[in-house]
């Protein structure tokens, strides 16, 4: 592995830790997505990673090399924040060229390299111009074009496109995700939005109060979630409570539900994503089956999102929120309407009451 971070602490004062008992590993090329809510330890961690914070117990090893004391300027490492952190008296080639000339480059090298990386980042016409005769969608490509031109060993990204509408967030971070396999770069992206992270990173690691709560792939990250905070923050997801049966089934309201691996005792609390449910016109709610999973529903309201219609509906194990696609045909249903809904029984979440708690 070529980033290995071990038992890694931040502590400010008698304060909780900010960051706890953090250990991962990152191979070379690979990109990894720290994710969680605001303040659980991302930018912190990625900070430690830089040397920008020194980390108060625990190791940074990059390659092999023990970096946790280094200083940032030899950790060779490129950092994009968030606010750019552009110099606006300075020209974009002066920005670019700043890190090179901070490590004493030649000069011939140095125009050179930022001609090379500007061109990388689409901008090779505003090399004269200042920061503020760009749009925030160029000053970011500036940003990510100083961070690249050193040849950092690891780049690192804190929420580098937060600042940016949400048509040009899309395309910039298809952007990034380019440039990071063209040249194989490790890299760590840091970011409280869920699909960011899903659509770009080979593996994420979700935060929560400063641990990690699950790494894996995007993938296993949605389907498999370990706790319920992963569940809840990877996508939308519904909560239901319910009570094990000596037969494997869950009681819930006055349904059963089936489970893809069941047993259990006491009090569970099922999950269940809004995509995943079906929902057809009334039916008798059946005690479920090795498959899929009924419960009889009123819907209750009903709201049009352009490509999805978002339904809420009441059951007697309480309300269950359901995404179904639109289509022009479709004639939606209305507040009042009794339904079934079905889901698979795969995919019907189920943890301890205690882990949620």
């Amino acid at each position: 592995m070529y980033l290995e971070v071990e038992s890694l602490e931040k502590r400010y004062g008698h304060f909780a830790p900010s960051v706890s008992d953090l250990s991962f590993s990152l191979g070379q090329g690979e990109l990894l997505g720290l994710l969680g809510p605001s303040g659980c330890g991302k930018t912190t961690t990625l900070r430690m990673i830089s040397g920008l914070v020194q980390a108060t117990s625990g190791k940074i090893k990059v390659g092999g090399q023990d970096v946790t004391r280094l200083p940032t300027y030899r950790r060779n490492m490129g950092v994009m924040f968030q606010s750019y952190a552009l110099f606006p008296h300075m020209t974009i080639a002066e920005n670019v060229a700043f890190g090179l000339q901070m490590r004493k480059a030649r000069h011939a090298d140095i125009a050179k390299r930022v001609e090379s990386a500007l061109a990388m980042v689409h901008l090779s016409g505003v090399a004269e111009r200042k920061p503020r005769e760009l749009s925030g969608g160029q000053q970011q490509r500036v940003a990510l074009a100083r961070a690249l031109v050193i040849e950092p060993d690891i780049l690192l990204l804190d929420e580098p496109l937060s600042n940016l509408d949400a048509k040009l967030r899309d395309n910039m971070r298809g952007e990034i995700r380019d440039i990071q396999q063209r040249l194989r770069m490790t890299t760590v992206f840091v970011t409280h939005d869920q699909t960011e992270a899903m659509a770009i990173c080979d593996r994420i690691i979700v935060m929560n109060r400063g641990k990690l709560e699950q790494i894996g792939t995007p993938h296993d990250i949605y389907e498999n979630p370990a706790t319920p905070m992963v569940a809840e923050f990877v996508g939308r997801i519904n909560r239901l409570e319910g009570q094990w049966r000596s037969d494997g089934a869950i009681a819930v309201g006055d349904s059963l539900l089936q489970v893809k691996d069941g047993g259990g005792t006491g009090r569970v609390l099922i999950m269940i994503r809004p995509h995943r449910i079906d929902l057809g016109a009334w039916g008798t709610a059946s005690a479920g089956s090795a498959e899929e999973n009924t419960i009889a529903g009123t819907i209750r309201h009903v709201t049009y999102v352009g490509d999805t219609f978002q339904y809420e509906v009441a059951t007697t194990g309480g309300l269950l929120q359901v995404e179904k696609a639109t289509s022009s045909m479709a004639d939606p249903f209305q507040p009042g309407d009794a339904v079934t809904l079905r889901w698979k029984t795969r995919d019907t979440l189920t943890f301890s009451t205690e882990i949620a708690g």
